[in-house]
């Protein structure tokens, strides 16, 4: 699936979207709505952005990762988005979503800056490169609903990789893509040093309980 290149900064379209969110609530059958199914991949940037800042909105990480996950199987299958009533009509309160999405927009920003259309070319060519672009972006709405909200860069670490494969595919920046991959695999890392931790405390605790 070729990309069309956005002639207006995906920031400039996000940072117009954030202003125009409604009080109150905003489902996400609405968001899609408003960017329209040709533009998944900036949807999938602005899901992204709330999770690069350390603000916890309730239900908002599996709502918005679960959305990014069947975005990365649509594009995956070449088949329309599919989202369930159930996720599609649940109400996100911007009050809070809001102001997390204004603070994570400089991220974008920068980010944004730095891509360069044209680079690593075979990575965002058409053809079979796609599948493996499209199944990152499926990986890293999975890193993004793993259970470890509450430990430090558990969101951050995939959100930027969503972002750096979102970004790349839409400026055909293969140097941003690459990265989406190199940061989806440090997740990997990152996660499994969690775990790994994790189950040497529990072996310490109960090597203290028994000794």
């Amino acid at each position: 699936m070729k990309e069309p290149m956005q002639a207006e900064p995906v920031f400039k379209k996000l940072r117009g979207m954030v202003r125009s969110l409604p009080p109150g609530g905003i489902t996400l059958s609405e968001l899609i709505r408003r960017v329209g199914n040709e533009g998944l991949l900036i949807l999938t940037a602005l899901l992204t952005l709330v999770f690069l800042i350390p603000v916890s909105i309730p239900g908002v990480s599996t709502v918005f990762g679960a959305a990014i996950l069947l975005i990365g199987v649509s594009r995956l299958f070449g088949r329309e988005l599919w989202v369930p009533a159930k996720l599609k009509h649940r109400t996100i309160s911007t009050s809070k979503l809001r102001p997390a999405l204004r603070k994570a927009l400089p991220w974008l920003y920068r980010i944004e800056r730095v891509c360069k259309p044209n680079r690593i070319q075979w990575l965002v060519a058409n053809g079979s490169i796609q599948h493996l672009n499209n199944a990152g972006l499926i990986l890293g709405a999975v890193l993004l609903m793993m259970p470890f909200g509450l430990i430090p860069f558990s969101n951050t670490f995939p959100a930027v990789a969503l972002l750096f494969l979102a970004i790349g595919l839409l400026q055909r920046d293969g140097v941003s893509v690459l990265l989406g991959h190199v940061s989806n695999v440090v997740t990997i890392l990152y996660f499994s040093l969690l775990i790994g931790g994790g189950g040497l405390a529990v072996r310490e605790l109960f090597n203290r309980m028994l000794g």
